[in-house]
């Protein structure tokens, strides 16, 4: 197994891919259906919220998901942004900014660590952010603070990788259906990069949305 990505080589990686992970026409496009999901959760959102007041992004990038709402919703939303990568947070600032008459808030760091108020937020978006999570304990006290942030009636919506227990399946979804997704999106050596990206960065997973 490669030796995992700690928390400061991700915030490295990510903080030379701004302009990649600002393309609002295809969302980050190495993951299955980014576009399609982007437009799915963004709509759920606006129909079961649709004068949205308090919103969180979690892991936030350049701030495609929160783009995307914000042109939906009717309310003055207030957002907070946070994120690892400054340069993501200063990106996806400019962007949103402009499209809600409330504050638009980012804080710089590790979301499971930031002192978020409780009980605050009608709304979290946590997109291709949760898989960075390592262990069954990280992933507990994760989701408990989640749901410590979450206003009552709130919610959580998450876009992520995930992978099966059945190994059959995960190599079939993972290195088969989604290998074929990236050489077609690209060429061979363009999934082998992404795989050892995965391999490195992440928990071994197939691209889908849970």
């Amino acid at each position: 197994m490669t030796k995992k990505s700690t928390i400061a080589e991700i915030e490295k990686r990510f903080d030379s891919d701004v302009d990649r992970f600002s393309n609002i026409e295809t969302g980050q496009s190495s993951t299955v259906d980014a576009l399609f999901n982007m437009e799915l959760i963004t709509d759920g959102i606006a129909q079961l919220y649709p004068n949205l007041t308090q919103l969180l992004d979690i892991g936030c990038g350049a701030g495609n998901f929160s783009v995307k709402l914000l042109s939906k919703v009717l309310a003055p939303t207030n957002v907070t942004l946070a994120d690892l990568s400054q340069p993501m947070l200063d990106r996806a600032k400019e962007r949103t900014t402009p499209l809600t008459e409330g504050e638009v808030t980012t804080v710089k760091g590790d979301f499971r660590n930031l002192p978020l108020p409780e009980k605050s937020f009608e709304v979290i978006i946590a997109t291709a952010v949760l898989h960075h999570l390592r262990d069954d304990e990280d992933w507990k006290s994760a989701f408990e603070k989640l749901f410590r942030l979450l206003k009552p009636g709130g919610s959580l919506w998450v876009f992520d990788l995930v992978a099966h227990d059945d190994p059959k399946i995960q190599d079939l979804l993972y290195r088969q259906k989604y290998g074929q997704f990236l050489t077609h999106l690209k060429d061979e050596n363009y999934r082998d990069h992404v795989f050892d990206y995965i391999e490195k960065h992440c928990c071994p997973v197939n691209p889908d949305i849970s």
